[in-house]
């Protein structure tokens, strides 16, 4: 049975039907959005591991008490849930969260890299690179909505939800995310010709 053809729902199925390889699938098709998304937030790789595994033991819990209906949703579900977890760490800690990314870590890594040059590859690394820089430039709130919106493939909707903020707030700062990241760039291009 070739797992990767399924979809979300009929691998939820498989797994709540008792085929552990459902889950797997699901695991290995999202674990690099979703630990990102994580990772992102805490900055700290063993603790978005800790909130990654977390995160999905209370996705096996709901799936085996037959409580999930988000259907067609798995991916913002997951993220939702990770994201929620992050900020109870927080609340526990007493501080808000820093949402940033070390050296250490390529957030681009969820990009394929298929039948690409070396040449390719290194320009492609190097504008990840540039990129990742100038996220962490971002005024947190704008770095968070770009980050739910693009590894968690969330909508303006979920986002509002979990940043308790209104939906054109969240259009708001997505809009001044992609701006700013814009500017950036012009900017850079333009030292770099000079």
């Amino acid at each position: 049975m070739d797992f990767q053809l399924k979809s979300d729902q009929d691998l939820i199925h498989l797994y709540v039907a008792g085929d552990e390889a459902g889950l797997v699938e699901l695991i290995r098709r999202y674990q690099s959005k979703i630990y990102t998304s994580i990772y992102l937030l805490v900055k700290d790789e063993y603790l978005a591991e800790d909130i990654f595994q977390d995160a999905f033991i209370k996705v096996i819990n709901t799936l085996k008490a037959g409580k999930y209906n988000e259907e067609g949703k798995f991916l913002p579900w997951v993220t939702r849930i990770a994201h929620n977890l992050v900020i109870d760490h927080f609340r526990r800690e007493k501080r808000a969260p820093m949402i940033s990314n070390g050296d250490d870590f390529d957030i681009f890594e969820v990009l394929g890299n298929y039948d690409e040059s070396t040449e390719d590859k290194m320009v492609r690394d190097q504008t990840h690179k540039d990129l990742k820089a100038l996220i962490q430039l971002l005024p947190s709130e704008q770095k968070e909505v770009l980050i739910m919106r693009h590894f968690g493939d969330m909508s303006f909707k979920e986002i509002a939800d979990i940043t308790e903020v209104s939906i054109n707030t969240a259009l708001g700062r997505m809009r001044y995310a992609l701006n700013n990241l814009r500017k950036m760039m012009q900017s850079k291009e333009l030292s770099l010709k000079n």
